[in-house]
């Protein structure tokens, strides 16, 4: 459903991807794991053409979408859903609103039907009633959770998900990632999410991928990276920081 080929990208003098190359097939839950600043946000943004590659191609369905104008990738980005780092509710709105943002900007449904679509999406993120509620009264994960039910309300194809834990205690986090689960199994979409949340990978995905130094280091099954004996993969899931290199002093 998507394949990456060779993408570079360079911000400045730092090259963030190296040529970086993988596929995703459709219904697959994939995680992209590697170090912070690495570029797994950046390599994420490709996926839906917020970044255009200096080399390389992206495609989806077959489509290059390094080849297409803004008009032509609408109807793409429109598989798309996607739940930002810190969720980019608008304050002012209510839940309704946000979760129904799109929908109402677009006026192809009867109110009737916005209203039942986002009822729906909000069950589904396990947050029914909560339309009239403004995102000031919400915890941090249940905000997580009204950016998940926006990214899903018009039933996209692939989702992807931004480092969906991040500034969650550990059980918002656990609760995120069985929400998380819920959406792939019962809407049947692709899903791809980048984190360095280990706890976070092993519970979301069934293959993970590992960004390193601006490539993709290592590709498997959850159980085969999590278990993988490569140092690199090895360190990196395990929380090992590497061993501090030993200066001798020479002699003057």
């Amino acid at each position: 459903m998507i394949e990456v080929r060779e993408v570079w990208k360079q911000f400045g003098r730092s090259s963030v991807l190296r040529g970086v190359s993988l596929t995703v097939e459709r219904g697959e839950a994939v995680v992209i794991i590697g170090r912070s600043g690495g570029g797994k946000s950046v390599l994420l943004k490709h996926l839906v053409a917020l970044l255009q590659p200096d080399r390389g191609q992206v495609l989806v369905d077959g489509t290059n979408l390094c080849s297409l104008d803004e008009r032509a990738l609408l109807p793409v980005r429109r598989q798309f859903g996607m739940l930002f780092q810190g969720a980019a509710l608008f304050d002012s709105l209510s839940v309704f609103e946000n979760v129904g943002f799109v929908l109402l900007r677009e006026k192809r449904h009867t109110a009737g039907e916005i209203r039942r679509l986002v009822a729906e999406a909000l069950d589904m993120v396990e947050l029914p009633g909560t339309e009239d509620r403004k995102p000031a009264e919400l915890s941090g994960g249940m905000r997580k959770r009204v950016g998940l039910a926006r990214a899903i309300v018009y039933r996209p194809q692939i989702v992807l998900y931004d480092e969906p834990t991040t500034g969650l205690d550990p059980i918002a986090g656990a609760r995120i990632d069985s929400v998380i689960r819920r959406v792939w199994s019962h809407l049947g979409v692709t899903s791809i999410a980048v984190t360095h949340d280990m706890a976070s990978a092993r519970r979301i995905s069934d293959r993970i991928l590992m960004l390193h130094e601006g490539v993709i280091h290592a590709d498997g099954a959850t159980a085969d990276i999590l278990g993988s004996g490569d140092p690199v993969v090895h360190h990196f899931v395990n929380g090992i920081a590497p061993e501090p290199s030993t200066v001798v002093p020479q002699d003057v």
